[in-house]
């Protein structure tokens, strides 16, 4: 029995429908320049679910497309529940519904509005500093001492 090679492989993978494609751990890794060790435990949060042949885990399509809207999400600023919650509706409506988008918009605009707040909040603290900067800086000429 001859085996396949890893590019003869890749190379009929990327022949199938997209839907029938399937993925190891460590290609996903590479493709989302994260580690194994983040794929494993967004699996454990119960965003991936690979079936296993052996101790080996496989990635379907829809585990990727999952894969991919979580570290989006993630990069939004969005929790682990927040994210659990847009990729379910996902999977219920691949497409989109008015409800998936309306719940989308929801929050991105509670993000919005953190971080208004937290622009808000910087903006004071750097007040304040270069307050504190400007009287120090007052009472070193004062004393003589040039800052």
């Amino acid at each position: 029995m001859t085996q396949t090679s890893a590019p003869a492989n890749e190379a009929s993978q990327e022949a199938l429908p997209r839907q029938h494609r399937h993925y190891s751990i460590g290609e996903l890794a590479r493709m989302f320049e994260v580690t194994p060790r983040t794929i494993r435990f967004y699996e454990q949060e119960g965003l991936l679910a690979p079936y296993r042949e052996g101790q080996k885990r496989i990635y379907r399509e829809k585990d990727r497309v999952r894969l991919k809207l979580t570290l989006r999400g993630k990069r939004l600023g969005f929790s682990l529940a927040e994210i659990r919650e847009v990729v379910t509706m996902y999977d219920a409506m691949p497409d989109g519904n008015a409800r998936q988008l309306w719940r989308l918009l929801e929050i991105l605009a509670e993000k919005r509005d953190n971080l208004e707040r937290q622009l808000e909040d910087i903006r004071l603290m750097r007040k304040e500093i270069d307050d504190v900067d400007q009287r120090a800086r007052q009472v070193l000429r004062g004393l003589g001492q040039e800052a």
